[in-house]
């Protein structure tokens, strides 16, 4: 018999490519980890994996178990949600990842609704950013996560993860109500010369903006740094730099804020592992923040 958990470790060493990290991603110690596949092995009954160094590669058996394995916790997920499904009332945690503008504006009237129609239920949000949600989510720290990638930065799928979509928005140019804005269609090369406020190094927020600055033919010129756009807002509003601010950030913004609708696009996804989109908690979860979107974005 084949232990899940091991198989667990197998399809995160073929995700991840070392047992280093596998080891991290578990806080396990490498040594666990190798313990672990090895008595998979011998489980398995034919070699997995192929040492040469520090470094191990699949098999051909090895690859055909990790296909089937990613199966098997799919499957394992559609169980738990079928048996969850048949319990009487929804109980138990229910773990949100969301990124900081989502948390002030979509979560609230989401946790009221949902605590309102399921009090058994045990409501923990954990503020990520929206790169770190799908790792959360494999590792089992997350049930659910909010998802998001730009036409101009498109995701690619991930076979581990299920999604369905939340959230299409204009994506604006914020610049001082003050600066001077020419006749052009395109405003970006106006701010050719613009300080700017970017998102950290490592975000998608930071990597969409370099990628339209430099299609507009110029790379941006760093001046302030900030994640939440309520302080990009107020950077931008007191003359300190122009910045990309999405619809969903943009609904209220500061005094002395011009906003131009630029054509890229941000979409928001609502994620789960794989085989858990039936799980009453996770549709609960799916239904609610839907609703708060649709009334946000009526107000």
């Amino acid at each position: 018999m084949l232990d899940v958990r091991r198989l667990r470790l197998l399809c995160d060493l073929s995700r991840l490519g070392t047992i280093a990290a596998v080891a991290q991603a578990h806080t396990y110690t490498p040594s666990a980890v190798s313990q672990q596949l090895a008595a998979l092995e011998r489980e398995a009954g034919v070699p997995l994996l192929e040492r040469t160094g520090r470094r191990v590669t699949f098999t051909a058996a090895g690859r055909v178990l990790v296909t089937h394995a990613e199966a098997v916790l799919a499957a394992l997920e559609q169980t738990t949600a079928a048996l969850a499904a048949v319990a009487t009332g929804l109980t138990g945690p229910l773990r949100i990842g969301a990124f900081p503008t989502a948390v002030r504006t979509l979560l609230p009237a989401t946790l009221v609704a949902l605590g309102r129609q399921h009090p058994g239920l045990e409501l923990t949000v954990t503020e990520l950013d929206p790169v770190a949600v799908p790792a959360a989510l494999r590792e089992r720290r997350l049930d659910v996560g909010l998802l998001q990638d730009y036409d101009v930065a498109p995701a690619e799928a991930d076979p581990t993860l299920d999604a369905v979509p939340l959230l299409d928005e204009t994506v604006f140019l914020a610049m001082p109500a003050a600066t001077p804005v020419g006749d052009d269609a395109d405003p970006l090369p106006a701010t050719r010369n613009a300080g700017w406020v970017m998102a950290s190094p490592g975000t998608l927020c930071h990597t969409v903006t370099l990628h339209v600055c430099r299609s507009a033919g110029f790379a941006p010129r760093v001046r302030h740094q900030a994640d939440d756009f309520a302080t990009v807002l107020a950077l931008v509003a007191a003359g300190q730099g122009v910045s990309l601010v999405p619809q969903l950030a943009a609904a209220d913004p500061p005094g002395g804020v011009r906003l131009l609708p630029l054509p890229t696009r941000r979409r928001t996804r609502v994620a789960y592992r794989r085989g858990a989109a039936a799980h009453p908690a996770v549709a609960a979860f799916v239904t609610a923040i839907r609703t708060a979107t649709d009334e946000f974005l009526a107000r």
